[in-house]
């Protein structure tokens, strides 16, 4: 047997979709048949292209929010969780803030900058 796998090409990445959640944080159950317009996943792989453009800031096995209408799925499982994705549809990377710093503490940061920049103009 030959071991195969999908490799994306052009801006393409490939995405094993996160298992879809029936019931939120909270305890609220939802239905089966309620559909989030963006949903996440791990990367599995990444064109070449991307990997050697710096402006694409995605790596492999980045946690990403991501949004399925242009989403090709991939007959590679049973469980069909794979989906190759242009690289315009993936929203957002999740990250963590570097040791010793909270998001909220870089979100001031942020803010203090932007405040710095309204009283320069």
């Amino acid at each position: 047997m030959v071991n195969e796998y999908v490799e994306p090409l052009g801006l393409r990445i490939l995405i094993r979709k996160d298992e879809a959640r029936h019931e939120t944080r909270g305890g609220i159950v939802l239905p089966e048949t309620s559909e989030i317009p963006t949903i996440t996943g791990r990367v599995v792989e990444i064109s070449v292209q991307i990997e050697r453009d710096d402006d694409f800031p995605i790596r492999k096995y980045d946690k990403v929010l991501f949004h399925p209408k242009n989403a090709i799925p991939v007959d590679f499982e049973s469980d069909n969780l794979l989906y190759v994705v242009p690289v315009e549809d993936i929203v957002a990377v999740f990250r963590k803030p570097p040791k010793g710093s909270s998001p909220v503490e870089s979100l001031s940061d942020v803010n203090d900058e932007d405040e710095d920049n309204d009283k320069d103009e």
